[in-house]
């Protein structure tokens, strides 16, 4: 590490070429690139809400920025997560100079692990950043070439010379990014929010930022999650105050969800609840990692003494603790769903349990966060959530926050990023109300490529994969469209399964066909249609033999096409049908 002109510190290229192939690397780049032309990539984030994944190239150089994932939607039956898709990165191994990361929310760290397994790169991020990624590594036995770095060091990779710059969002340590390429300066916002009183007392370094902006940017890449919101996004104090309020003389337990990574949320929780004599017990995996890797590194101050273990809570009063936990999205095995589905190990939810939803629903999981709060209503619990009380505030800067960006860094360019369209959108109006001309505001779909030269930038009929990577236990891309619409199929139809044996030797029939059915009718309360469809079986499969068919797959689609034909017109249903033969 060495220092700069201005006193910064700066890392020079780690791996200053392209590392020599190994015999696995089939290297195909899928389109050349003009030495004149920066590219900015989204692999994923436009469009949904997680992901987030942006690359920058030029020439024979690449950059990342982030590597999150997504939680699966409804449709996607038995996924765990959603990754992006690596296959530009890989067929462009060569070219790949490093990652930054911008802060330590699932959505911009949870995909590393799965990159390491592919790609050896340097990866660059904050102190409470590098922290969380080390532990993901450790869970996935992997290791990785990680550096700390601090706001206002300099980055090289490759032609592109990164600025990190402390900004403000409801995780420590995040990061916005002043990028120098060969073309013109990029700026991207990372997620941020304005504070001008955040919980750690260091709000954006607006001085720098302006600076930034004296310098000519090129093009702005910006947070785009609360555009359509009106006005500020509410300081972090506010929280505190209204956990304050909701703490003082309450002789309940009370039980806190929050987001595991929001480090000063947990320390103001752990605050309040020791200034209101409670001791603090901590529930749900995430939740107890976030509170050793932060302690250990310093982002947590609370004295040991004042944490119980969740087993001993059951011999205190309820007024003498309080449990944070994790849960506030509904996920189904998270501690708090556990809770309010009468499964969790130690704590069970009852009349006059105060439950705190410090947190608002990511779009899509407004369900399972409805569910979660109705089962907890049912046990006779108190469930003050952000409606009710001002118990959140959002990481993401609302339209009075966007315009300051705005102002302050006046890009020539623009691409409204991290959102679903309809914020993208927002922020594209935003813009333009402030005078920046429409054709300067590009909005871009994941796999998309915008070409950028120093007087103009276009996108490019050019596209690369971006097709949602799913992740279904250690299964990683192996589940794909057929594959989902085979599950959802099986959950909305049900299935048959038909079994018969048969002797080895002379291929005679020695029991069957008998029907097993899984979803497609409650047998007892149906026995006279599974009766009569067995009779029926009875007499397809030995009708078929007799005529002398003895190929057993012949067999067996005669018996498929002959129930089907049976279960729909007697319910105008098409329950999946599977036969299965024995040999005996």
């Amino acid at each position: 590490m060495k220092e700069n002109q201005r006193g910064r510190k700066y890392y020079p290229q780690s791996r200053p070429g392209p590392r020599p192939k190994s015999k696995g690397d089939r290297p195909v780049r899928t389109q050349s690139t003009g030495t004149n032309k920066l590219k900015i990539i989204p692999i994923g984030g436009l469009h949904e809400i997680g992901k987030n994944m942006t690359l920058l190239e030029y020439g024979d150089d690449i950059m990342i920025i982030d590597c999150g994932l997504a939680f699966p939607d409804d449709e996607m039956l038995g996924i765990d997560i959603v990754i992006p898709d690596f296959t530009y990165l890989l067929n462009n191994r060569d070219k790949i100079r490093g990652m930054i990361i911008t802060h330590a929310h699932e959505d911009h760290i949870g995909a590393v692990p799965y990159f390491l397994k592919s790609f050896n790169i340097p990866i660059y991020g904050t102190r409470l950043t590098i922290g969380f990624i080390k532990n993901k590594l450790i869970e996935h036995k992997i290791q990785g070439d990680l550096h700390e770095v601090s706001p206002g060091e300099i980055i090289q990779m490759g032609c592109f010379k990164v600025e990190t710059i402390h900004t403000t969002h409801s995780v420590a340590d995040a990061l916005c990014l002043a990028i120098d390429t060969p073309v013109g300066k990029v700026f991207h916002t990372g997620d941020f929010k304005i504070d001008y009183t955040p919980a750690d007392g260091t709000p954006i370094d607006f001085g720098r930022l302006a600076a930034i902006g004296n310098e000519g940017v090129l093009l702005m890449l910006a947070d785009s999650t609360n555009a359509g919101r009106k006005g500020y996004t509410a300081s972090e104090k506010t929280v505190g105050i209204a956990l304050g309020n909701i703490f003082r003389g309450n002789p309940h337990r009370i039980i806190i969800a929050t987001f595991s990574s929001n480090v000063h949320r947990v320390q103001k929780i752990m605050e309040t609840a020791i200034e209101n004599g409670r001791k603090i017990s901590v529930s749900g995996r995430s939740m107890e990692n976030m509170v050793r890797i932060a302690t250990e590194l310093g982002y947590l101050n609370i004295d040991p003494i004042h944490f119980v273990d969740l087993n001993q809570t059951k011999s205190m009063k309820d007024s003498q603790f309080v449990i944070i936990t994790t849960g506030s999205q509904g996920e189904p095995m998270s501690a708090l769903t556990r809770m309010a589905n009468s499964e969790h190990r130690a704590v069970q939810i009852r009349k006059g349990d105060v439950v705190i939803l410090s947190s608002t629903p990511v779009p899509g999981n407004e369900k399972t966060v409805s569910n979660v709060v109705n089962a907890l209503l049912e046990k006779g619990a108190d469930v003050i959530y952000n409606d009710i009380a001002d118990t959140h505030v959002s990481g993401h800067a609302c339209e009075e926050e966007l315009k300051l960006i705005h102002t302050l860094i006046r890009p020539k360019f623009f691409m409204p990023v991290h959102g679903e369209f309809k914020h993208l959108r927002s922020h594209a109006l935003i813009a333009e109300a402030m005078g920046m001309p429409p054709e300067n505001i590009f909005y871009m779909t994941n796999g998309d490529i915008l070409e950028v030269t120093p007087d103009k930038a276009r996108r490019s009929g050019a596209t690369v994969p971006c097709s949602p990577v799913m992740v279904d236990g250690l299964g990683v891309g192996d589940v794909g469209s057929v594959v989902l619409n085979e599950r959802k199929y099986l959950s909305e139809a049900g299935l048959i399964v038909i079994v018969a044996a048969f002797q080895s030797s002379s291929g005679a029939l020695l029991s069957g066909p008998d029907l097993i059915s899984r979803g497609f009718v409650y047998v007892r309360e149906n026995s006279d249609l599974m009766a009569e469809a067995k009779l029926y079986m009875e007499e397809v499969l030995m009708h078929s033999m007799d005529e002398g068919v003895k190929d057993r797959q012949a067999l067996k689609n005669a018996l498929r096409e002959a129930l089907r034909t049976f279960i729909y017109k007697r319910t105008k249903r098409n329950p999946v049908i599977l036969p299965i033969f024995l040999d005996v």
